[in-house]
């Protein structure tokens, strides 16, 4: 398998773990939330697919769904499933930045797209962009002081 097509299979392990998200996501939600993630869904259903028959293309064998996924907290809530899906978006963006090192052009291209738009889903869910999307997140700076001045610093949200 070439370093591509390894690339590729973690885009989309990541893929489908989206994918299984959205299904969660989808039956917690109800009206344009629900219509919303299952916009979703179809996008990561579209990308998974796109990307399972490039791993083929460069020689690979494209990796397959676990019959389940492990999810990072329960979602019993419209607030749950808002909050995991605006982490599936952050984690799917992490996957994809990896790819943007690969050094087929195509593929980095791809990468770059597909970043955009699971920030921009993600910005849906929680209006709220780091700095570096796909990129950890810092720890949270202790609660601000007041400076000499008496103002507050400037705090920005993370």
């Amino acid at each position: 398998m070439t370093d591509a097509a390894r690339e590729l299979n973690k885009v989309l392990d990541a893929e489908h773990a989206a994918v299984y998200a959205y299904g969660v996501i989808g039956a917690r939600l109800s009206g344009g939330r629900r219509s919303f993630a299952r916009a979703g869904f179809d996008a990561h259903r579209a990308r998974r697919d796109q990307i399972r028959g490039l791993v083929i293309a460069r020689g690979g064998t494209p990796s397959e769904p676990m019959a389940a996924y492990q999810l990072p907290f329960p979602v019993a809530t419209a607030g749950d499933a808002a909050r995991l899906a605006a982490l599936i978006e952050d984690r799917v963006t992490a996957a994809y930045l990896e790819l943007t090192a690969v050094p087929d052009s195509a593929l980095r291209r791809l990468a770059a797209l597909a970043m955009q738009e699971s920030t921009v889903r993600g910005f849906g869910w929680q209006p709220v962009i780091p700095a570096l999307p796909g990129h950890p997140r810092p720890a949270p700076a202790a609660s601000p002081t007041a400076t000499a001045s008496g103002t507050p610093p400037v705090s920005l949200p993370q």
